[in-house]
């Protein structure tokens, strides 16, 4: 600034011009003519104050004055300047200002520049930043820790550390106190330190990978293609001789039927006359050998055929005397059946009628119940295609042919929506896909000659459209297709009315036998009319059904089969005890490496393998069987039927199937005795399995540090289990030993009295129940590890086909047994007895036990009821507390009398809106009902609002007289309202009155 003043004070020369570099400069600054300076002069009182660094600082004006001036002047030089300059200036500038000044150039700066990199832990809130923080991985919290304190303060909170180790199952040993920070950290630390980890080349080496060829599973793959190429080429052949023999039938020839003569098999839907024999015709190379029959015995074909149809003319004038002889060669055999009698033709089974069934039909439960006899049903799934439909037909029929055809599939008068997005018309039955579909499916209907037709119960025959589509058909299939009319109203009682078929008369008038119609030949008449009348509310009540239990019915319905299945295999067969022979072991090897070279129903053939392989192996080893019943004879061990099976199906394991106790009869002591012995073996593998597959591999992988459960869990749910088990190994050991020994005078009180002495263990065992059921499924939902282990471990052969939770349910109903058997034990023993003193006193302590779980059970019940019905009122405050139950539930109207000066008989009450009553042990809940029924349907539904609640003490009940103004009306009041109520039935009137007195008058006596 020194150097600018001198130079400015440099007063211009005389002869300077306008454009003079001095004289520029003095143009921008507080130069002024000396006319400006003489009137500053005359007013300041002051000489010549042009370049002087005097500031007026009396008089503001002047002062404001010469400081914009001044400002102007740095302001004009600092534009002048270059940018070094400029940062020299500003650090100068900058470090001779105060705080306070500092501060102002610092908010200035943020509002002009903006900050853009920010740490924003600082700036968002505290929540937000661990919300942020809990996305990382714990490798990068623990990066992040490492920034400032502030970062190291919020990446250790329990709150980011705590959910990474519960899902890994990794639980604090302690509490946290509120002010300690970092201890679920740590905890992750030390269980990750501790962990024994493979690399992926050892993993690999271990357990092998997903992408691992398995030549076994690779031949098995090539030799089910192989089998099914097979059979898709003999069934298309079939099918192809099928329809030959369709087009063009060869005609009979009138040869005498002499005896002894051989029967050749003929084309299926042939009849074969008395007394003639058709001609034999070779039959094509590849369908030699499979075109041969086994003649059955005429008893089995009784057995195999449902309906017969017996025709006497027939059977008086034509008796069958003739024999089969067919020489079956498979596998290098020869077996002869010209002894064996063959069925006579007017025994055949006369051909079934095949219904298909879409499972889009409105109540289709309803259908399949009045289905008559002799009608192949096909429900099939509405979404599927025709082939899975094609497929799912053929083998309903099981190769025999269908009488009729019927199909009963949602449509209207010019079309049939046969699946989703498959309707046929009369433009889209003429595609190569439905085409294909209508000739296989008609191509397993008897002719027209037999009575065969096709029965379509959309009301096609109602419109020119329907009328056409139907003659496409007809001339498609070469068979008889009628349909409704539809001259009746409503959904589906058009298949009431009369029917018209493709020749133009009515099939409803014109059809021989029992039904007056076609639809009554598949249904039963008053079924069929009964869902026809009320298909529509019958589909809306069952569809309501279906959205609630649809996904419990058929989960149930498995578990129910999972359930049985099991206890079959586990208790009655004991597969895990069970280990086949090895002489069928050979046979079955044999049988199945001989069915691979053989064209032709496997069953068949391998039952056929088997008892030929059986006689073989008793004609080889006649001697050995002989010298083996001489030994027993001599030893005096040979059965009682003098006969000994040289093959055994099976042979027994290391354990007994069947139970050591020796049987024991005509004492009912012993009886009960034994089914309580053989019930507590059940019961007893029950737990072991438990043990077994749940508890001991979990304990495993704890202690081996690849925890699935953390060691609190495991001690929660399975421990309890393992401590009931020992206890219940004791009682059956001594069971066992006392019906070793059994005799009419043995004692098993004092067992009982023992076992019930250690009944503390099941007491701490129900009272943890819930909690045990509550914390596997939080176990299940937080832990995936879990989740993998009980979906492998659970519904296996060796749970007994039962979850873990249903293994848990077992000590419960077993003492619901064990009360069942002590009754009738102490009903069988007599007075003199010695259990008769000590049985009393164990009925007693188990009847207690399980009065004890069924309070428990009734408690569960009531809380689970209680929050349905916290869900089901809107609005209303907290209900699950203070002991409270709900008793009972009523709908109501809310009354409302326009005064109160009226006579009471002479009242009338107008319907102000519904109610909902909701009696519980303290209070009554009043709500608001509202009714909201749904658009397109007969449905509505119920939504409660919370409206009051008055505690019972201080409630009183009246009844209103009935009038003809109003009925069934009461009166409830309390402390400030008072509600008119009216329930529609009297018996629930009475019933909630009754139950509503004794809730107050216990609300009074308790209070």
């Amino acid at each position: 600034m020194t150097s600018v003043d001198l130079t400015v004070r440099s007063s211009p020369g005389p002869n300077a011009g306008p454009h003079g570099v001095t004289q520029w400069q003095l143009s921008g600054t507080d130069y002024q003519p000396q006319s400006a300076l003489r009137h500053r002069s005359s007013v300041t009182g002051t000489a010549n104050t042009r370049f002087s660094a005097w500031t007026p600082i009396t008089n503001k004006t002047f002062n404001h004055q010469l400081f914009e001036e001044r400002t102007t002047l740095v302001l004009h030089w600092f534009d002048l300047w270059t940018d070094r300059q400029r940062e020299l200036f500003l650090q100068a500038l900058l470090s001779q200002c105060s705080n306070s000044q500092l501060k102002s150039c610092r908010d200035w700066l943020m509002q002009i520049v903006p900050v853009t990199r920010v740490d924003f832990t600082s700036v968002l809130p505290r929540f937000l930043s661990l919300y942020v923080m809990s996305f990382l991985t714990p490798r990068d919290l623990c990066s992040a820790a490492q920034v400032s304190w502030h970062w190291r303060v919020l990446a250790e909170q329990d709150c980011l550390w705590s959910v990474r180790c519960v899902r890994r199952g990794w639980f604090l040993p302690y509490n946290p106190g509120d002010r300690e920070y970092g201890g679920w950290k740590s905890h992750y630390v030390s269980c990750v330190s501790t962990l024994d980890w493979l690399t992926p080349r050892e993993a690999a080496q271990t357990y092998g990978t997903l992408n691992m060829p398995c030549s076994g599973e690779r031949e098995e793959e090539e030799e089910r293609r192989r089998e099914r190429r097979i059979r898709q080429t003999i069934r298309e052949r079939v099918e192809e001789q099928k329809r030959a023999s369709l087009k063009s039938r060869p005609a009979w020839r009138s040869n005498s039927n002499r005896p002894g003569g051989i029967v050749v098999s003929r084309p299926q839907g042939e009849r074969l006359v008395p007394g003639r024999t058709r001609s034999v015709q070779p039959s094509p190379s590849w369908l030699s050998d499979r075109t041969r029959r086994v003649c059955l015995t005429p008893d089995v074909s009784l057995n195999l055929t449902p309906t017969l149809t017996l025709e006497k003319s027939q059977l008086s004038s034509h008796v069958m005397s003739q024999t089969m002889g067919d020489s079956v060669n498979r596998g290098g055999w020869s077996t002869s059946t010209s002894n064996r009698p063959r069925a006579s033709p007017s025994l055949s089974p006369s051909p079934p009628l095949l219904l298909l069934l879409s499972n889009r039909i409105p109540a289709y439960e309803l259908v399949l119940c009045g289905v008559r006899v002799g009608v192949v049903v096909v429900l099939y799934d509405h979404r599927g295609t025709l082939q899975a439909l094609l497929s799912q037909a053929e083998r309903a029929l099981g190769g025999q042919r269908a009488q009729r055809l019927g199909v009963l599939a949602p449509g209207g008068t010019e079309e049939i929506t046969l699946l989703q997005g498959c309707k046929v018309t009369e433009r889209s039955v003429l595609t190569p896909d439905y085409r294909e579909f209508w000739e296989k499916l008609c191509g397993w209907v008897v002719p027209p000659e037999e009575g065969g037709g096709v029965d379509i119960f959309c009301p096609l025959a109602s419109s020119a459209r329907g009328v056409l589509l139907v003659q496409s058909l007809s001339t498609l299939t070469e068979l008889e297709v009628s349909a409704p009319t539809g001259m009746a109203t409503g959904c589906f009682q058009n298949i009431l009315s009369e029917w018209s078929c493709s020749s133009g008369d009515r099939a409803g008038t014109g059809v021989s036998g029992v039904c007056a119609s076609p639809a009554q030949r598949y249904v039963c008449e008053g079924v069929l009319q009964g869902w026809s009348w009320q298909t529509q509310w019958l589909e809306e009540a069952l569809g309501a059904l279906r959205d609630h239990l649809g996904p419990q019915l058929p989960r149930l319905s498995l578990d129910t089969r999972g359930r049985v299945l099991g206890q079959f295999l586990w208790e009655a067969v004991a597969l895990d005890h069970l280990s086949v022979s090895k002489e069928v072991t050979v046979a079955l090897t044999e049988g199945l490496t001989a069915l691979t070279t053989e064209e032709t129903r496997p069953l068949e053939f391998l039952s056929l393998f088997l008892r030929r392989w059986g006689e073989k192996r008793k004609d080889i080893n006649g001697g050995e069987k002989r010298g083996v019943e001489e030994g027993e004879e001599r030893r005096g061990e040979k059965t009682e039927g003098g006969e000994r099976s040289s093959v055994f199906l099976t042979e027994r394991g290391p354990h007994r199937l069947l139970s050591p106790i020796p049987e024991i009869l005509q004492e009912w002591r012993g009886v009960v005795v034994r089914e309580l012995y053989i019930s507590e073996c059940v019961y007893v593998r029950r737990l072991e399995s438990v043990k077994r597959v749940y508890h001991d591999p979990l304990l495993s992988a704890l202690q081996s540090n690849r925890a699935i459960l953390s060691s609190a869990h495991i001690n929660m749910v399975l421990t309890p289990v393992t401590h009931l088990l020992d206890i219940n190994r004791l009682f059956l050991s001594e069971l066992g030993s006392r019906l070793q020994q059994w005799e009419a005078d043995q004692c098993v009180g004092d067992v009982c009295v023992k076992f019930c002495s250690k009944l503390r263990v099941y007491t701490n065992y129900l009272n943890n129940y819930p909690t045990a059921l509550l914390t596997i499924d939080k176990c299940r939902e937080m832990n995936p590890a879990f989740r993998a282990f009980l979906k492998r471990q659970d519904r296996t052969l060796e749970t007994h086909m039962l979850s873990l939770q249903e293994l848990l349910l077992c000590p419960v109903w077993r003492m619901e047994e064990y009360v069942t058997l002590l009754q009738a034990l102490s009903l069988h023993t007599h007075s003199q007895h010695s259990d008769h003193t000590q049985l009393p006193g164990v009925l007693d302590t188990l009847t207690h036990y399980r009065d004890f779980i069924r309070k428990l059970k009734r408690n569960s019940e009531k809380a689970t009821r209680m929050q349905e019905t916290q869900r089901q009122i809107r609005g209303c405050p907290n209900l699950c507390e203070g002991g409270r139950q709900l008793i009972t539930t009523q709908d109501a109207a809310l009354l409302k009398c326009p005064s109160d000066d009226i006579t009471a008989s002479l009242r009338m009450y107008e319907h102000v809106s519904d109610v909902g009553l909701f009696l519980f042990n303290d209070a009554v809940v009043l709500t608001e009902r509202n009714v909201c029924h749904r658009p397109f349907t007969h449905t509505h539904c119920d939504t409660h609002t919370f409206l009051a609640s008055v505690a019972l003490h201080s409630l009183t009940l009246r009844e209103i007289t009935d009038t003809r103004y109003v009925c069934h009306g009461f009166v409830l009041e309390g402390p400030s309202r008072v509600w008119v109520c009216a329930i529609e039935r009297e018996e629930d009137k009475e019933r909630f009155l009754c139950t509503l007195r004794s809730a107050i008058h216990t609300a009074i006596t308790e209070s």
